[in-house]
């Protein structure tokens, strides 16, 4: 016989209803990031980042390990939102100002919290924009990595009534003033020899494109244990009953890593990311899709003080299937709106930071 007095303890998570202005979300499941976590998203990626990778390396610059792949810390921060922010999103629109505060070790323990700092209820009223300011903080509760972020979230209540619409106002790349640059990091130790290129930030112009050679099949098992490794329980991207598709959806996170990888060849010297400008997750990806990368120099920023690293501000454009003949073929502009080619999956706007010639 069933037993009828059932309850049902899983959190129902949050729609848009149940956001208010200057509300805090502190994440649970703190992580302490460990060197298979490393070992483990390098075989999942193929990232080839060299202060990811060599302890020589980062020791002879002045870190005091090896470093954790920016990335890799980005995407496990942004999982940790997930059940409160985003468990009953639509979409996933954007997110800006992603800062790299400090660098991350193997032995730090990450966390999460959110602040709500805009909403607005779309017209159809089923739905609304959340948009929420994120930080990830380490043991010693200090900040390592903020973002802005905004999702589409359902409503569960449709009679609830809409909120006053509050939208942030933020820029649209973050400024070479509020780059963190390690100070007691010397990049004038670093041997380009370690990476197999001698091209440094001066030997990189504005407006130069890069057509990055290789290409990555994505496996269904691969992304769907990447986005395990981040611990983003995000249905759609395990459960094909939950997508729109009919099938599991690739992790943009996951979709950001490859392609990031895939840029190695062309910018190994791309040592570290100091910011994430913004991103649009273009179209999406599946299983048994091929990715492919591109790369546009936007900016070459000279940093007050320092004659030993640069910055680059760059452009990396995912493609699926069938890498582009012209950077110009991503993407049209029509009355100042984007719109992307089919096989456009990503659409990146970040910020490295790349050795100067002594």
């Amino acid at each position: 016989m069933l037993n009828s007095n059932v309850s049902n303890k899983s959190p129902r998570g949050n729609f848009f209803e149940d956001f208010k202005i200057g509300q805090v979300f502190l994440h649970a499941t703190p992580r302490t990031l460990s060197d298979g976590d490393s070992a483990l998203y390098i075989a999942l990626t193929g990232a080839r980042q060299v202060l990811h990778s060599a302890q020589p390396v980062a020791h002879a610059m002045g870190y005091k390990n090896r470093t954790i792949d920016d990335l890799l810390a980005f995407h496990m921060a942004l999982g940790k939102t997930v059940p409160d922010i985003s468990i009953n999103a639509i979409a996933n629109l954007g997110y800006a100002q992603v800062q790299f505060v400090r660098p991350i070790y193997a032995g730090d323990t990450i966390s999460s919290k959110s602040t709500v700092v805009g909403l607005k209820q779309n017209s159809d009223g089923k739905s609304g924009i959340v948009y929420v300011h994120c930080e990830a903080l380490n043991q010693d509760h200090q900040v390592v990595i903020s973002w802005l972020r905004w999702v589409m979230v359902r409503k569960s209540n449709l009679d609830a009534p809409a909120p006053d619409t509050v939208l942030p106002e933020f820029e649209k790349v973050v400024d070479v003033k509020n780059l963190h640059i390690p100070h007691d990091v010397k990049y004038q130790a670093f041997d380009t020899r370690m990476t197999g290129s001698h091209f440094v930030w001066d030997d990189y112009v504005k407006g130069e494109v890069i057509n990055h050679p290789s290409g990555m099949t994505v496996d269904e098992s691969d992304h769907t244990l990447a986005t395990k490794l981040y611990q983003n329980p995000a249905r759609l991207h395990f459960d094909a009953s939950k997508s729109t598709y009919g099938k599991r959806l690739v992790f943009g996170g996951h979709v950001m890593s490859v392609c990031r990888a895939l840029s190695y060849e062309g910018l190994e010297n791309a040592l570290s990311i100091a910011a994430i400008n913004s991103g649009a997750h273009c179209n999406p990806t599946f299983g048994g899709d091929t990715l492919y990368a591109h790369s546009e120099v936007l900016d070459r920023i000279e940093i007050p003080g320092r004659k030993d690293v640069g910055a680059l501000r760059l452009r990396l454009v995912g493609v699926k299937n069938q890498p582009l003949r012209f950077l110009s073929d991503a993407s049209t502009t029509v009355d100042g709106k984007r719109s992307y080619s089919q096989n456009v999956v990503l659409d990146l706007d970040y910020t490295v930071l790349m050795p100067r010639k002594s």
